[in-house]
C-alpha cells in the first residue's frame, strides 16, 4: 500500500527519492512527498502533491538539494487524497517530519487531547497525531523522542522521522507494517520495499515488529522500542534491479504472466526427488513423524492467496488424505477459532506481509499452533514468524494484481501435497505420475502462452459485457474465483463466480444473452456434469466462454489448453483467463499495473 523511501549520504537526495518512489508505484497510491536536508542546511524543505510521482517531480524546485531525505506515496486511509493530506506531515515549527504507512487506531483519541492542549491540526490524517507528540516531547535525543510517541500510539505503523536539530540521522520504527534497510558504503537507505533499494544495494536488514533503527552515513544501529540493542546482520537480496524493469513489455502484468514457465521451473528446481519419488522441502522444519502425526490442514490467505489456497487444500485432501481447507485470513483471526493441536496451518502471501495473514499468524503462534508460511518474498515478515515454510521463488512481481506468483503459490502446494503424501499413504507410482506432470508444466504454460492472439480476439468478443459468471466443480471452481477476481480487478466488469452445481440454485436467474458465463470444463469424472451446466446456460440463451482440453459443442468459443495429470489441471486452466482478463482491461483503456482503489501490498486492515 503506501511507500516509503529514505536516504542519507553523500548523494544529491531530491533524484534518488523520486526514482525509489517510482519504483514503489506498483504498489497503489494517491499522493506523494518528500522531505530533505544536509548537514550544513538550516532546516527542513517539503515539497508534496496529489496525484502520481510525475506529478511530485514537477513542483520539486530548481534549488532542491540535500544529502538526506525522506519521501512517501500515500494510499488514503484518514482523509481524501489531497495536498495537504499528503505525507510527509510536519510540525508548524518545521522541525519534525514524519512519513507512515500503517493506521493509528487511537488517533482520534489522541487528537482530542492535543487539540485539548491547543495544537491545532493541519491535515485530516491519523499521520499528524505522530509528528506533534514527537514534535512536542521533551526527550534529549530523537530516538527518545520518537519512543515517547510511540508509547501512546495503538495500531499499525512503519515509520521513518527526520529532525531539523538532529540532521545527521534518520530514526525508523515497525509495527506491522515493512521496513527494510539498504546497506550501503558510506550511506544507508530505508524503504518500505526491497524494490526501492535494489538499484542501489544488495545488502539489506529487515526490521522486526517493536523494532527500531537509527540511520547515519556511515553507520546503523537497531534496538527495540524499549531501547534495547538488537544484532542485525545484513542479508544479501537474490534480485536485481533488472528483475523490476519491464523488459520490453507495455504493462508489468503482461511481462509476469510471459515469465510463468521460468518461474514454475524455479520453483521446482533442485526440488524433485527421483529416488523416492517425491520431493525435498528442507524449509519446512516438519519430520516425517511430525507430519504422520497431523490431523488436518488448515490454509489462510487473503484475495488470491485464499484462491490459491483453495486448491492447495484440495490438492493436500487428493494426495495425502488429510482434510484441508482454505479460509479468508481476514475472517479466521475474528471468530475466535478453535486451534487444535493436531492442526498443522499454513499461512499464504505473496508479500509476506499482508497484515491480516501475519495477524493470524500471530494469534495462532500466540495458542500454540504449528504454523507453515507459503510466500514469495524471502525474509519478510511471514517467513520470519512461521515455524517454516516453502519459498515460492516466482521472483519480484510489480503488477497490482498477481499472476506468475499464483501459480507458483499453487505449484509450491503441489510439492508439499506430494511431500506430505509420500510420508503417508501416496504410491511410488502416483508420486513418479505426479512428478512427471509437474515436469510438463513449464512447457505446457508456455505453450498456452503462445495461444495470446487467440485470446486477444476473444477479450474483444466479451469486453462489452456489463457483467459475466464463472462456474467450475471442485477442482475448477477456485480457479473460476480466481479468474472472476483478475477480470474485476483490472477491468472493472462485475463478475461472479459459483460453483456449477450450484447454478439451478439461485444464480440460473442471471442468465440472459447479455450475461456471459465461463465455464471450467477440465475432461476428468465430472465432465459430463459440466457439460450438462452449459445446457442448463444454452437453454436460457447464455453466452458460454469454455475453458477445456477438447472442443466443447454447447460453447460459443472454446480456449483448450494442454492436458496434465488430474490434480495439476487447475494450474493450467487458469493461466488463459489471465490473459483474458488482461486484453479485455487493454481493450477497455484501463490502468492494469494500477488498478482504481486497489494496492499490491495490503499492510492495514
Amino acid at each position: 500500500m503506501c511507500g516509503i523511501v529514505g536516504y542519507i549520504g553523500k548523494r544529491d537526495v531530491a533524484p534518488l527519492l523520486l526514482e525509489g518512489l517510482a519504483r514503489l508505484e506498483y504498489r497503489g497510491y494517491d499522493s506523494a512527498g518528500m522531505v530533505i536536508t544536509s548537514p550544513k542546511s538550516a532546516g527542513l524543505k517539503m515539497v508534496k502533491a496529489k496525484g502520481r510521482v510525475r506529478d511530485l517531480e514537477a513542483r520539486v524546485p530548481k534549488r532542491f538539494a540535500g544529502t538526506t531525505g525522506i519521501a512517501h506515496t500515500r494510499w488514503a486511509t484518514h482523509g481524501a487524497p489531497s495536498d495537504v493530506n499528503s505525507h510527509p506531515h510536519m510540525d508548524p515549527d518545521n522541525k519534525v517530519a514524519v512519513v507512515h504507512n500503517g493506521i493509528v487506531d487511537n488517533a482520534a483519541e489522541l487528537r482530542a487531547k492535543l487539540e485539548a492542549d491547543g495544537v491545532v491540526f493541519a491535515s485530516e490524517t491519523d499521520t499528524e497525531v505522530l509528528t506533534h507528540l514527537i514534535a512536542r516531547s521533551q526527550a534529549e535525543t530523537l530516538e527518545e523522542k520518537v519512543r515517547e510517541a510511540l508509547k501512546v500510539v495503538e495500531g499499525t505503523y512503519g515509520i521513518a522521522v527526520m529532525h531539523a536539530d538532529f540532521n545527521d540521522r534518520i530514526v525508523v520504527a515497525r509495527n506491522g507494517s515493512p521496513v527494510v534497510l539498504g546497506i550501503g558504503e558510506k550511506e544507508m537507505l530505508v524503504a518500505s520495499d526491497i524494490a526501492a533499494l535494489i538499484a542501489h544495494t544488495r545488502q539489506i536488514v529487515t526490521l522486526d515488529d517493536g523494532e527500531m533503527a537509527t540511520l547515519k552515513a556511515d553507520e546503523f544501529r537497531t534496538y527495540t522500542t524499549s531501547g534495547t540493542l538488537t544484532t542485525a546482520t545484513p542479508e544479501t537480496v537474490e534480485w536485481e534491479a533488472a528483475s523490476y524493469d519491464m523488459g520490453g513489455h507495455d504493462t508489468y502484468m503482461h511481462k509476469e504472466i510471459s515469465e510463468q514457465a521460468d518461474a514454475v521451473d524455479r520453483v521446482l528446481r533442485g526440488r524433485i526427488d527421483e529416488k523416492f519419488s517425491t520431493v525435498h522441502l528442507g524449509g519446512l522444519n516438519l519430520d516425517a513423524r511430525e507430519a504422520r502425526g497431523i490431523r488436518r490442514v488448515k490454509i489462510l490467505g487473503c484475495g488470491t492467496s485464499y484462491h490459491a489456497g483453495l486448491i492447495g487444500a484440495s490438492l493436500i485432501e487428493g494426495l495425502a488424505r488429510i482434510p484441508a481447507d482454505s479460509e479468508p485470513a481476514s475472517e479466521f483471526r475474528y471468530r475466535n477459532p478453535v486451534v487444535d493441536p493436531d492442526t498443522l496451518y499454513i499461512a499464504v502471501s505473496q508479500s509476506g506481509e499482508t497484515y491480516d495473514v501475519l495477524a493470524a499468524v500471530q494469534e495462532l503462534k500466540r495458542k500454540g499452533a504449528r504454523v507453515l508460511g507459503v510466500v514469495n518474498v524471502v525474509g519478510s515478515a511471514i517467513a520470519r514468524e512461521a515455524d517454516g515454510g516453502v519459498y515460492v521463488h516466482a521472483g519480484p512481481e510489480v503488477c497490482v494484481v498477481s499472476t506468475k506468483c499464483f501459480t507458483n503459490t499453487v505449484v509450491a502446494f503441489a510439492l508439499l501435497a506430494l511431500h506430505l503424501g509420500r510420508i503417508r499413504d501416496l504410491s511410488v507410482a502416483d508420486g513418479k505420475r505426479i512428478i512427471e506432470g509437474l515436469r510438463k508444466l513449464p512447457a505446457q504454460i508456455q505453450e498456452i502462452l503462445e495461444g495470446e492472439e487467440d485470446i486477444k480476439k476473444l477479450a474483444a468478443e466479451y469486453a462489452d459485457a456489463k457483467s459475466m459468471m464463472f462456474i467450475g466443480r471442485v477442482r475448477g471452481y477456485p480457479v473460476a474465483l480466481e479468474a472472476s477476481l483478475k477480470l474485476k480487478e483490472i477491468s472493472y466488469i462485475h463478475a461472479e463466480a459459483y460453483p456449477a452445481s450450484e447454478l439451478k440454485h439461485g444464480p440460473l436467474a442471471l442468465i440472459e444473452p447479455a450475461m456471459p458465463t465461463v465455464a471450467i470444463v477440465p475432461s476428468d469424472s465430472l465432465l459430463e456434469k459440466n457439460r450438462a451446466a452449459m445446457e442448463e446456460i444454452k437453454a436460457r440463451s447464455g453466452r458460454i466462454l469454455a475453458v477445456a482440453h477438447q472442443e466443447q459443442e454447447k460453447a460459443d468459443h472454446t480456449i483448450i489448453v494442454p492436458k496434465n495429470e488430474d490434480e495439476l489441471d487447475p494450474i493450467l486452466m487458469g493461466i488463459p483467463l489471465q490473459l483474458l482478463a488482461y486484453h479485455t482491461a487493454l481493450a477497455l483503456g484501463r490502468d492494469i499495473d494500477k488498478p482504481r482503489n486497489l494496492a499490491k501490498s495490503v499492510t492495514v486492515e
